[in-house]
């Protein structure tokens, strides 16, 4: 069976229109090991509503929460992209819907808050939430994913269990899912990037994993 990274709806949406190219980690409070660790290299994007909130998203991106609700399913009501706006917590959804899976690129662990800075053009959160990002767990490094995303055919709909809910990144589909689709970003325009991202990442000292 396959493992999903969860991540944010506004940011699996991002991913999924090559609008983000990074996602950075430290882990949630419900790690195996309390801290985040790599369980595999390719993976797909599991969409939570999880602490999603409009002042932690850029401006430009803000009106991409309401499309971010496409991606679960709820008992009715359904929520609101007005309730996130005003920091109302989203109920679990019964299920969620797997649009795009990601392999890694490149991956760095960062101690150095300018590396976050610098990076705030691959991503869509604000610059305070990415920094916060990093000041959580402070004796721990960040984890920088460099994330070459593809975007599968079909949306694929899966009920949401027990196993999938609290504060953990990894979760296992309990269904088989083929790793096939388009990429998101093209060859050229990729390794381009990724470049530019290795170019900030290691000036600064970053480790290379």
């Amino acid at each position: 069976m396959p493992i999903a990274l969860k991540e944010w709806a506004v940011t699996v949406r991002a991913l999924a229109e090559g609008e983000q190219l990074v996602t950075l980690r430290k882990g949630g409070i419900r790690e195996e090991n309390k801290h985040f660790e790599v369980v595999g290299e390719r993976f797909f994007l599991y969409p939570t509503f999880d602490h999603q909130q409009a002042r932690l998203v850029r401006e430009s991106h803000v009106p991409e929460l309401k499309r971010a609700l496409e991606d679960g399913v709820w008992n009715p009501p359904a929520p609101t992209a007005r309730m996130m706006e005003a920091g109302v917590p989203v109920p679990q959804p019964v299920s969620v819907r797997l649009r795009a899976w990601a392999e890694i690129a490149a991956r760095y662990e960062v101690t150095s808050a300018t590396v976050v800075k610098d990076l705030s053009p691959f991503h869509v959160w604000t610059p305070e939430y990415a920094t916060k990002r990093f000041d959580w767990k402070p004796k721990h490094p960040l984890h920088v994913l460099l994330l070459r995303t593809y975007r599968i055919p079909r949306p694929v709909t899966i009920r949401v269990t027990e196993d999938y809910v609290g504060c953990k990144s990894w979760v296992e589909v309990t269904r088989d899912l083929p790793f096939e689709g388009t990429a998101v970003v093209a060859d050229g325009e990729f390794e381009a990037i990724k470049a530019d991202i290795e170019s900030r990442i290691i000036g600064a000292g970053a480790t290379a994993r």
